[in-house]
């Protein structure tokens, strides 16, 4: 187990990356592209997502475009942590679907001298921010914000509007439950809708 046999500190430098954007913004395709660079540079990968995400494969993270990359699911932060050995690297996927230790986790991590990538939904379908995102965002050394194209106008897109009429914070979809929208196209169709109600 990790906890049990690493130092307090290693010597080497870790550090925290975090991608964060909407839903279609490219957040697996970059953690997939900086995983797979480090693969190339002979550095030692491991990746988690979580168990929850089937949404294409149950040990393979992928993105929109069908890239992928082999991955450990997990049920929780903690199990990340009795499963990682000697790795310079580790990647996580749908980190918004984690619990909050998955903070501590990325801390103890890049504490222990790994790059710890992680890449996740920043807001949630009613553009609250998401899970344990801005946490990690806000102590992460590097952030980077990617953003998808708005369905209605070709702007940059910021939201994740969920199309379907669940209400639950977590309902794992594509395209046919989620649409992105930029800041000025999702206002105007929460008010259209409130305006319904």
């Amino acid at each position: 187990m990790f906890l049990e046999n690493s130092p307090k500190y290693s010597g080497k430098s870790g550090w925290i990356e975090v991608v964060a954007g909407s839903m279609f913004s490219g957040k697996t395709e970059e953690l997939i592209r900086r995983l797979r660079r480090a693969q190339i540079a002979k550095l030692k990968v491991e990746i988690f997502k979580p168990a929850l995400d089937t949404r294409y494969s149950e040990t393979e993270i992928v993105s929109h475009d069908a890239k992928t990359i082999r991955s450990i699911p997990v049920k929780n932060s903690a199990q990340i942590l009795e499963i990682i050995e000697d790795a310079d690297v580790v990647g996580v996927d749908e980190a918004q679907f984690f619990d909050d230790g998955i903070i501590d986790v990325c801390n103890l991590l890049a504490n222990n001298g790994i790059r710890v990538v992680v890449a996740g939904l920043d807001m949630d379908f009613a553009g609250k921010p998401f899970g344990p995102i801005p946490s990690l965002m806000a102590i992460s050394e590097y952030v980077t914000k990617v953003h998808a194209i708005c369905m209605k106008c070709g702007n940059l897109a910021h939201h994740s509007h969920r199309t379907s009429a669940s209400k639950s914070l977590v309902e794992l979809g594509e395209k046919d439950k989620y649409e992105p929208l930029c800041r000025s196209c999702y206002i105007k169709l929460i008010n259209n809708n409130n305006a319904i109600r």
